[in-house]
């Protein structure tokens, strides 16, 4: 497998004292599997700010692995949004994914108070302020944002971004491949040349995965559902059938171009370290190392 294919897991900032002293260990153990890089999320609003720091501190200082916080700028104000990147420069951060973010509970539309309301607004502060000093990723949503009027102006909104200085695009989750394949293919037909690493959820539970897609506007296959509901009294059963539908989701994706994977890791380590050991992807991200 190519050495140059990137491989990262994402993280989030544990809620609760047993996640926060749960997560090191999974770090470490995720840190074995030597990743391009580990993200980590922050919440609505802004919520999590200071837990996307300390989780991204903790990263840097058990494991040496590159840490990208997301940054979300809706409803923030440029001062604030230079303040932590100002910060994250200090910490030797060298990349972030740029991200619109929730809008409040409140908002009725995107003209939420602040000095920003899109994601590419967000791009082009970036870029203009800090040059080339972080490499950008931003998102993008083959089967459409789940707000967007329509698959058309959502894939304007992600030519926007790009515009303003995308260096990659990291996927919203998807079990479709042809729903990737096809939205790389406008990409093509729009000129658009940067990476776009596919974003994969492992499957490891029924509630979950289904709250997930239905969150983020995304297909769950029919036949995937009703086996999912059928196995979800039984655990071990319905991790290994999650594996086999995510592997091979995986293996199809690789197999066809796409440049890396980027898992949601949801702060798990087992089912992430079974699917990686299944895609025999230790060896050959060793070796880009």
């Amino acid at each position: 497998m190519d050495s140059q294919l990137s491989f990262s897991f994402e993280l989030f900032p544990p809620r609760t004292p047993e996640g926060v002293t749960k997560l090191p260990a999974v770090i470490r153990r995720l840190a074995e599997l030597h990743p391009d890089y580990f993200s980590i999320t922050y919440g609505a609003g802004g919520s999590n700010q200071e837990g996307t720091y300390e989780t991204l501190m903790t990263v840097i200082k058990q494991t040496g692995v590159e840490a990208v916080p997301h940054l979300t700028c809706v409803g923030s104000t440029r001062a604030h949004i230079a303040c932590l990147l100002d910060r994250y420069r200090e910490a030797g951060v060298k990349r972030v994914v740029a991200l619109r973010g929730d809008l409040p509970a409140t908002a009725m539309s995107p003209s939420a108070p602040g000095d920003f309301h899109y994601a590419n607004e967000l791009v082009s502060f970036i870029r203009e302020t800090y040059g080339n000093a972080f490499k950008i990723d931003v998102a993008a949503y083959p089967e459409m944002h789940p707000q967007a009027p329509s698959p058309g102006v959502d894939f304007e909104n992600f030519c926007r971004k790009v515009e303003a200085g995308a260096d990659a695009a990291l996927t919203q989750l998807f079990f479709n491949a042809d729903a990737y394949f096809d939205f790389m293919e406008r990409c093509d037909k729009a000129g658009i040349k940067i990476p776009v690493i596919p974003g994969i959820m492992p499957i490891t539970t029924f509630d979950r995965t289904v709250r997930f897609c239905e969150g983020c506007g995304a297909d769950l296959p029919r036949w995937v559902r009703l086996r999912l509901e059928e196995l979800q009294d039984d655990k071990p059963a319905l991790l290994d059938f999650g594996l086999g539908v995510v592997t091979r989701l995986c293996e199809t994706l690789l197999r066809n171009g796409a440049p890396g994977l980027h898992f949601y890791t949801i702060n798990q380590s087992e089912v992430v370290q079974r699917l990686w050991n299944n895609l025999a992807l230790t060896t050959s991200c060793e070796q880009g190392h």
